[in-house]
Order: structure tokens, then C-alpha cells, then sequence
């Protein structure tokens, strides 16, 4: 009893305290206490329950506008904690994340954690151009004279032609809804909007990769120790069984992950076999490099055919729509079977451990996949934009259109033969192959290859980030399906926390820099159809801000803007400076990095000469209380 009113004294002192801290003080401490979330609403709802009594107490003596503001700050705390209680519900496939790291490591999460940080890139185009051009379109869209057969859907031409899917669609007038009012320019929206997208992309990009670069490569010991993950990596608030079985099957994996790493054996070969390794090396590297060579070949002249089609202006016929979809097929099939090929290159190689394999595999496909995208962009930009269409612009959305829509047919079809009928034949047919498992190499690849053309297509077509973001919610609900289903956990553990990082770097460069002097070339140099689109008639697509900023000269209200466009955006002087200081801040800031690391090191080396020191002076100390004992002796 006396323990009982022990502890209830000590609650209400406790409650007490709380309740005389700041708001800001009084959450903090609440989330700083070693106890469950249960107890933790507890104390909570006593410490406003008494402060409830005691601004009750006090209400003669405050004022009204006291007492408003008190409710109010309340309120709007108790808002944003249920706002941000919504939020993580809302958060994509957070459970889903967690089964698949439990069961398959961290090297298949990533590729899923990949997937899901793309479905932000195309959320976010599709709603600020939906927004700020599709919309826009709406008001002055004239209606579409062309009948609807079903075959668009997978040729993106007929009766899509004259809708906002394409570039060709959009208008070049300023949009005024009513007379002497307010205007919408939509040559500098369509182009501001592009910009502004791909400026956003370039600095998460940027700062997504440097964060990740820092945590994994610079000082990996910070984020992951195996003491930390054995000693304080658990969550006590954790009470539901299934979570608690998660959690612990999730840090066994990567416990063994982390093991695997620390006990790799160095296989040591004879001159015979390091020989043999390294012709096999460079017969693979060769064959590999010669298949990606053909494949471009055979792209680019399967281009040249596609063009002809466009050109003699087909029937909306079968068999000329079947002919549109010779070249996204043919670029699919390349893009799906030649992988195989060289992930049986990898198997013959036989590498030490399975992450030079993966990365020699990246490597090889995004050799091909890039020299792919390169053909076509030479063909898009070199030859359709100087072919003799009405606009050639409209010509190469739906070329993009159909690459990406072949591709996500393939990625399904790819999945189902791939792992599906790979697992039967394993499991029944040829029971030494087993179950397959997951190629993160090859699907990562393909998901940076759907996203490559998707940032080309942008320009061309502003609502294909939509289309996209469907097809990548699709495919991860397939290929988590097919996981689970069809393949088994990596028969060799291992780390991959420098993977992430791996798949930023390739979607950066050189996915998105290449896709950035695209769309430079296109802006800055082509000429746009004179026929259709926001920018016909003008020398090129940039010649629409030159004609702005002229306007603006004659506003005396607006100099500031000429005189940044003058003296910052279009001087080279500046860009150069900028440069010079942005590299200087990364050295600076590598320094600094570099000491850090350096500090580090010479305080773990403290530490474990401390720990010496102590073992030192306990085995002292034991030897002085056994001679004390010896003296004492009778």
C-alpha cells in the first residue's frame, strides 16, 4: 500500500510539473518519457484536465482575449497533432515497405523505396501541369471532330491527336475570359511551368543524393553500428504481436546483413585462375558491348521506317496502326530480353559477392538502355524535326507515348515469365533451379529507362507524368505480388546501404542531365512548328521570354525583372560566379566533412583506450582485494 501511494503521489507531482511547463516544454518532455504511447495519453489528458481546472480557477482574473487565445493555441496544437497522425496513415505502402525488408533484406527494399520516391516526381508534374496549362486549354479547347475507335489507347494517335495529351493541341493566344481583364499567357506558362518542374527535380535530386552520399559513403558508421542496432535500435512502444514480429524478423535481417559484411572472406586464386577470370571478364564485356551496339542499330533504322509511316499520312486502319507500334515494340523487346542475357553473363563470371554483380549488371543495361534513348533523341530531334510534318512536335509525343505504354505491357509480361513461369519450372519441371530471385539490377534499370522517357515527354506531352504514375502504382502492386509469390529471400545475405545512393546517381546522371540537354537543344536551338502548338511562329520555344521581356521594358513597374533577366539569368559572367562558389562551398564543406571524420575516428580511439585504461586498473584493483584478503588470512 505504502508503494501504491507512493506512486500515485508521484503521478500527481508529476501531472503537476507538466502542467506548469510552457506548451512546447510539456511536449517535449511527455515524448522524452520511457513509456508506452498508452500511458504517455494518459498523463497527457490528465496534464489538460488540470489545466483545464486551474484556467477555470483563474477565469475571473484573466481576460477574455486571454482566455480566447489559450482555447485557441490549444485548438490549433490538437489540430496539427491529429493532422500529422493522418499524414503518416496517408504515407504510400508503409506496412507493405516493412514485410518485404523483413522478409527479402534491404537490397529488394530499396528497389521498392526506388519505385515509390519516382511516383513523387510524376505526382508532382502531372498536378502543376494539369494546373497551370491543361486547365488554361479548357477555356478556349475547340471540340474534337475525330471519332474514338479504341485503337488510341495503345497507338496515343486519332482521336488523341486533337486533345491536351499533346503539345500540337495547345493554343498560342492569351486567354482572356473577359474583356480588358485580366489575361493568361500561355506561351510563358507552358515554358515556366517546364522550367520551374525541372529546377524543382534538379535540387531534390541534388540534395536527395549529396544526404544520401553523406550517410552511406562519407561516414557510414554515424547511421549503422551493430551495437546500436543490438542495443537501441528497439521500440518499446511497440505492444501489437504482429508488429513485434516484424520488427524483430527486420532487424535479424539486417543484423545478418550487417554480419555477412564484417565476416567476408578475400578468395585468394591461383595466376591459372585470375587468367581465366579475366578473359571471361572481357569476353563478357565484349559481347555485352557488341549486343548494345546492334540493338541501336537496329533501333535507329526501325526510326528512319517509322518516320515514312508518318510522312504518307496512313488510313486509321489496322494495319497502319499496327505499323506505329513496330519500333516501341521492338525497343521493349531489346530492353526486356537482353538484360537476361546479360545477367547470364554475370552468372558465368561468377563474381565474389553479389553486389559486384548487381553493379556490373546495372552497369551493362544502362549502357544499353541510355545508348537506346540516345538513337531515338538524335532521331527525334535531328530528323523528325526537320521532316516536312505539319508538327513534328505532336509526332514525337506519340512516338514517347507508345514507348511508354509498350514498356509498362513488357514490365507486366516480363514479371509474369520472368519469376511466374521461372517459379513453376523451378518447382516442378527442374527442381535443381528452385525458386528465382528478385533481379534488382534489371528492374531498377527499367524504372529509370520509363522515367527517362517520361522527363523527354514532358515537353511533348504534358499530362504523360499522369499516365505514368498509374503504370508505376500498377507495377508495384505486381511486382510486390510477384515477390511474395514467385521468388525467395537473396540465397546470400548482404549490406546494401550504398544502393540507394547507386540508383539516385544513375537516375541523376546520366538519366537526368541527358534529358536536360535535350530539352535545352529543344528549347534553345529547333524551330517550332509553324502549324500548331504555344510557340508557333517564333524563331524557337525560349524566343517567347526574349518577346516578354520586351514588353516589360516599357513598364516602369517591371524594371526589376528586366534587370534580372539581363544581369542574372542571361549572363554568363554570373553563371560562372555562381559556379566558382559552389565549388568553393563543396570544398569547404568537404574540409569540414573530412575533420569531422577525422575527430571521429581519434574519439573512437579514445574511447577504446579508455575502455583499456579501466579493464587495466579493475584487474589492479582485484589483484590489490585478493592480496588484502591473502593478508587478512588467519
Amino acid at each position: 500500500k505504502i508503494w501504491i501511494f507512493h506512486g500515485f503521489y508521484a503521478e500527481e507531482n508529476l501531472v503537476g510539473n507538466l502542467a506548469s511547463m510552457s506548451t512546447s516544454e510539456r511536449i517535449k518532455a511527455i515524448q522524452k518519457m520511457p513509456e508506452t504511447m498508452k500511458k504517455k495519453r494518459e498523463i497527457r489528458n490528465k496534464v489538460l484536465k488540470e489545466i483545464t481546472k486551474k484556467s477555470r480557477h483563474h477565469s475571473t482574473q484573466l481576460s477574455c482575449c486571454t482566455q480566447c487565445l489559450q482555447g485557441t493555441v490549444v485548438s490549433f496544437r490538437r489540430f496539427g497533432d491529429s493532422l500529422s497522425g493522418y499524414f503518416y496513415v496517408l504515407q504510400f505502402w508503409n506496412k507493405t515497405l516493412k514485410i518485404i525488408g523483413a522478409k527479402f533484406g534491404t537490397s529488394v527494399l530499396s528497389y521498392f523505396i526506388f519505385l515509390k520516391w519516382l511516383l513523387t516526381f510524376n505526382i508532382f508534374s502531372f498536378l502543376i501541369n494539369f494546373g497551370f496549362i491543361t486547365v488554361p486549354q479548357f477555356v478556349v479547347a475547340e471540340p474534337n471532330n475525330l471519332s474514338f475507335t479504341g485503337l488510341e489507347l495503345f497507338t496515343g494517335a486519332g482521336y488523341f491527336q486533337q486533345t491536351v495529351l499533346y503539345y500540337g493541341f495547345y493554343t498560342n493566344a492569351t486567354i482572356s475570359k473577359i474583356e480588358n481583364g485580366p489575361s493568361y499567357n500561355m506561351q510563358l506558362a507552358y515554358i515556366f511551368t517546364v522550367g520551374i518542374y525541372f529546377v524543382v527535380c534538379f535540387l531534390i535530386l541534388l540534395f536527395s543524393m549529396a544526404k544520401s552520399f553523406c550517410r552511406n559513403f562519407i561516414n557510414p558508421q554515424t547511421y549503422s553500428g551493430n551495437a546500436s542496432k543490438l542495443l537501441c535500435a528497439w521500440d518499446f512502444n511497440i505492444t501489437n504481436e504482429k508488429a513485434v514480429k516484424l520488427k524483430q524478423k527486420n532487424l535479424s535481417t539486417q543484423i545478418k546483413e550487417d554480419l555477412t559484411e564484417v565476416n567476408r572472406e578475400v578468395l585468394n586464386f591461383s595466376v591459372t585462375e585470375r587468367v581465366v577470370r579475366i578473359v571471361i571478364h572481357l569476353v563478357s564485356w565484349v559481347a555485352s558491348l557488341g549486343t548494345a551496339v546492334a540493338a541501336c542499330a537496329g533501333v535507329y533504322f526501325l526510326s528512319i521506317n517509322n518516320l515514312k509511316l508518318f510522312v504518307k499520312e496512313h488510313k486509321n486502319d489496322l494495319e497502319s496502326q499496327a505499323a506505329m507500334l513496330v519500333l516501341p515494340v521492338v525497343a521493349s523487346l531489346l530492353n526486356t530480353f537482353v538484360p537476361f542475357f546479360y545477367s547470364w553473363l554475370g552468372h558465368l563470371e561468377r563474381f565474389q559477392t553479389p553486389g559486384h554483380h548487381v553493379y556490373v549488371t546495372i552497369t551493362r543495361n544502362i549502357v544499353l538502355k541510355i545508348s537506346i534513348v540516345g538513337i531515338l533523341c538524335y532521331y527525334w530531334l535531328n530528323i523528325v524535326a526537320a521532316s516536312e510534318s505539319q508538327c513534328w512536335e505532336t509526332l514525337v509525343g506519340q512516338d514517347i507515348y507508345r514507348l511508354v505504354l509498350v514498356d509498362f505491357l513488357f514490365c507486366l509480361l516480363g514479371s509474369f515469365f520472368g519469376e511466374f513461369l521461372r517459379r513453376i519450372i523451378g518447382t516442378t519441371v527442374c527442381m535443381s533451379l528452385g525458386l528465382p530471385e528478385f533481379d534488382i539490377g534489371r528492374n531498377v534499370l527499367d524504372l529509370i529507362y520509363a522515367q527517362t522517357l517520361t522527363w523527354i515527354g514532358i515537353l511533348f506531352s504534358p499530362l504523360l507524368p499522369g499516365i505514368q504514375f498509374i503504370s508505376f502504382s500498377i507495377i508495384f502492386y505486381v511486382k510486390k505480388v510477384s515477390l511474395t509469390m514467385n521468388c525467395q529471400p537473396p540465397r546470400k545475405v548482404w549490406r546494401t546501404a550504398q544502393m540507394t545512393t547507386s540508383f539516385m546517381f544513375l537516375l541523376f546522371f546520366p538519366s537526368f542531365l541527358g534529358v536536360l540537354s535535350v530539352i535545352g537543344v529543344t528549347v534553345w536551338r529547333l524551330k517550332p512548328s509553324k502549324e500548331c502548338g504555344p510557340f508557333r511562329g517564333l524563331s524557337s520555344m525560349y524566343a517567347a521570354v526574349s518577346e516578354w521581356i520586351k514588353i516589360l521594358e516599357g513598364y516602369t513597374a517591371s524594371k526589376w525583372v528586366v534587370w534580372i533577366y539581363h544581369n542574372l539569368i542571361a549572363s554568363e559572367l554570373f553563371f560562372f560566379i555562381l559556379s566558382v562558389l559552389v565549388l568553393i562551398i563543396s570544398y569547404l564543406y568537404w574540409q569540414i566533412i573530412e575533420g569531422r571524420r577525422t575527430m571521429t575516428k581519434l574519439l573512437r580511439k579514445q574511447i577504446v583506450n579508455e575502455g583499456k585504461d579501466k579493464m587495466f586498473l579493475l584487474a589492479k584493483l582485484r589483484t590489490l582485494q585478493r592480496v588484502n584478503q591473502n593478508l587478512s588470512a588467519p
